[in-house]
């Protein structure tokens, strides 16, 4: 399908070609009016990292008028600080914004360099992990961002402090980072994208820094773990474990590699260490782009080799003769990161700058590194054409992991892993996106014990499956109308799954969707119908539920349905099978689950799916059209009249056998609450 054509069924405009300037965004207010209504804006959303932006480009193409704000010059988040990778194991469309930016990625590299030109062959289309430049990226986000009326822009302000009423969030100061000056903001509603979570501390809402127990969520790798080191092929016991089996026929990308044994010097104790970070430098080996940037400030060759690096090669290739280097980690320096001021950020991540210099000349001279390596390391630098005005090195560091609000709902490691009973994971009622990073967490102390990797570290890549993400866990406890897509509420070991750009862009974009619900609807985020949101985005294209045989298949008549019913209990598996048709004991089987859910539509969905399990794989000749709309007519809590005009309005023969597909949009149509 050509681009244009693409976009349009996304509800996109095509990007003009204006690569080669960044346009010029506002500074402060200069483009939406504050006083017109009640509130100087309808949503104030501070941190433009991928999920901000997401967040902000919905909420205005929905027609609200917005405030972002970023601590620094430079939108984007980690996709303009050298990550160069999408980070996901699915191919498919995702979310409309994120769908947008992906071709418009690939599109970027065929119309510059060719189809067949080693720059747009780099950019990986038709793989999981696209591939992007950093200032290709920001020149995209700053379009995007930049083509929209309704948002406004204030760059280098962080939130200082945050008027309160109760439960309501009514104002909050931000205050510049190079000055004295305060700005405070009226809006209706507020939202934390930042990777901090300094929004929702400032506003005082109860947040976690750390790892939780074992007991406390009843997660098997929670609290101080050592893992074994990873290894491939997996043990001969664990060869035929059903759950292994399962994973790798997931339509997702798999690792080779398996880190699953927990060692006997785990205590699972909770504790105040997060993940380690890093900055993910770019280095290029093109001769024509290439700063060597020789031996640097306080190089020290014996606190190099201390150093646990989590990678001593080239790095992760991106277009133009480019690696996004992911070395190295400083262990130890990342809680004073979180906790501190931004004068003691920008003090640790310029350690984390002179450490990545160091272990660069390092790799590149010193006599006990192999000599391959060294010549290897040789022929790359530090890319001219990248963050031309910070000395070619990134703005920010890679935080991974920082504070996660007390939210309604908690994703924890139970909701990726399966359930007792069926062939998924939890489902969830108000599921606003779906997980499908494996559950990961890199160093969180430096201490090992023989044969560990360094304890904290967890890479589940063998155990985890996709999860659904509750509307509730970006909703904290004590605020109406703050939300929080990015810093969510999540144990330590489940956020390994939520903390991806994709994922990210998903949530933030179904905020986006909920945020202009309330606004239209005049209350809060947190008061607004849930169901009412998930029937929106599901016809909107949002990947609500994860299912093996949908990808390419998200214009399909069917697909807003299976997403919609993915989240009720109407599927026990991954697989959606809208092809197959529907045989007679899996009908009553939807029929009995849709009385139910109907009369109590807050009931567990996963009740529905263990029994729905049972029947799904059943065959017989199936049931026809009309008979099945016509036991869903006599259904009680369907209206007879609503299920036949759906029959008709469907275009669905009524004398052939109907297919679950067509099943699901039968039920999906006529329980529409009017």
């Amino acid at each position: 399908m050509y681009r244009r054509e693409l976009l349009k069924l996304l509800g996109a405009t095509p990007l003009v070609n204006t690569w080669k300037e960044n346009i010029p965004l506002s500074h402060a207010f200069s483009r939406a009016t504050p006083g017109a209504g009640k509130h100087a804006y309808d949503l104030a959303i501070y941190g433009a990292t991928p999920g901000g932006i997401a967040f902000a480009l919905r909420a205005a193409r929905e027609g609200l008028k917005i405030l972002l704000v970023n601590h620094n010059q430079h939108l984007g988040g980690m996709f303009v600080n050298g990550l160069g990778t999408m980070d996901t194991l699915y191919n498919g469309a995702r979310a409309p914004i994120y769908d947008e930016l992906r071709y418009n990625i690939y599109d970027y590299y065929r119309r510059k360099y060719g189809k067949k030109s080693e720059q747009f062959e780099s950019s990986l289309p038709g793989f999981p992990k696209t591939r992007y430049e950093s200032h290709v990226m920001e020149e995209m986000i700053n379009e995007l961002i930049g083509r929209e009326a309704g948002i406004s822009v204030l760059k280098d302000y962080y939130p200082s402090s945050a008027g309160r009423k109760g439960s309501i969030l009514e104002t909050v100061t931000f205050r510049h980072k190079k000055s004295e000056k305060l700005i405070t903001v009226d809006a209706e509603i507020f939202a934390d994208c930042s990777y901090e979570g300094d929004l929702a501390a400032v506003a005082g809402t109860p947040t976690r820094i750390g790892r939780e127990s074992k007991q406390e969520f009843g997660e098997r790798h929670a609290g101080i773990t050592y893992m074994t080191k990873n290894s491939w092929p997996p043990p001969a016991r664990d060869m035929d474990d059903p759950d292994f089996g399962l994973i790798r026929e997931m339509n997702l990308f798999y690792y080779n590699s398996w880190s699953d044994l927990i060692m006997p010097q785990s205590t699972g104790e909770a504790d105040s260490a997060v993940q380690a970070f890093n900055i993910r430098s770019t280095l290029t080996d093109d001769p024509a782009n290439r700063i060597i940037p020789g031996r640097p400030r306080n190089y020290d060759p014996d606190q190099i080799r201390r150093i646990i690096v989590s990678e001593t090669g080239a790095g992760l290739g991106v277009p133009n003769r480019k690696t996004s280097w992911n070395s190295p980690e400083l262990i130890g320096e990342q809680n004073p990161y979180v906790e501190g001021d931004w004068a003691e950020r920008d003090r640790i991540t310029n350690k984390f700058k002179d450490a990545t210099l160091g272990l660069l000349y390092f790799l590149q001279n010193d006599p006990s590194v192999d000599q391959k390596v060294r010549e290897k390391m040789q022929q790359f630098g530090l890319a001219k054409d990248e963050y031309r005005d910070n000395e070619n090195m990134p703005y920010e560091i890679y935080v991974r992991e920082a504070r996660r609000i007390t939210g309604r709902a908690v994703f924890t490691e139970n909701d990726a892993l399966l359930v007792k009973g069926l062939k998924r994971a939890p489902v969830h009622a108000d599921s606003i996106s779906v997980t499908e990073w494996f559950m990961d967490s890199h160093a969180c102390t430096e201490k090992t014990v023989e044969g560990s990797k360094p304890e904290g570290e967890t890479m589940l890549k063998n155990k985890t499956f996709p999860g659904q993400v509750s509307f509730r866990c970006i909703l904290p406890k004590d605020l109406e109308n703050l939300m929080v897509p990015v810093c969510l509420s999540a144990s330590h070991i489940g956020w390994g799954a939520i903390r991806l750009e994709p994922t990210w862009m998903s949530i933030g974009e179904s905020a986006g969707y909920a945020a202009s619900l309330a606004v239209k609807q005049k209350i809060s985020p947190s008061s607004i119908n849930s169901d009412q949101l998930l029937r929106i985005l599901a016809e909107k294209g949002l990947m609500i539920s994860f299912f093996n045989d949908v990808e390419g298949r998200e214009y399909a008549p069917w697909y807003p349905a299976v997403q919609y019913l993915g989240t009720k209990g109407f599927f026990g598996t991954y697989e959606a099978n809208p092809n197959g048709l529907l045989n007679s004991q899996l009908a009553e089987a939807w029929l009995q689950r849709a009385r139910q859910w109907i009369k109590n539509r807050s009931l567990d969905p996963g009740n529905g799916a263990t029994l729905i399990h049972a029947v799904e794989d059943l065959h017989d000749k199936g049931v026809t059209a009309s008979s099945f709309a016509k036991s869903l007519a006599g259904t009680e809590g369907f209206s007879a009249r609503k299920v036949m005009s759906c029959l008709a309005r469907l275009g669905i023969r009524p004398d052939a056998p109907i297919t679950r597909g067509d099943a699901c949009r039968l039920i999906f149509g006529s329980s529409a609450e009017e």
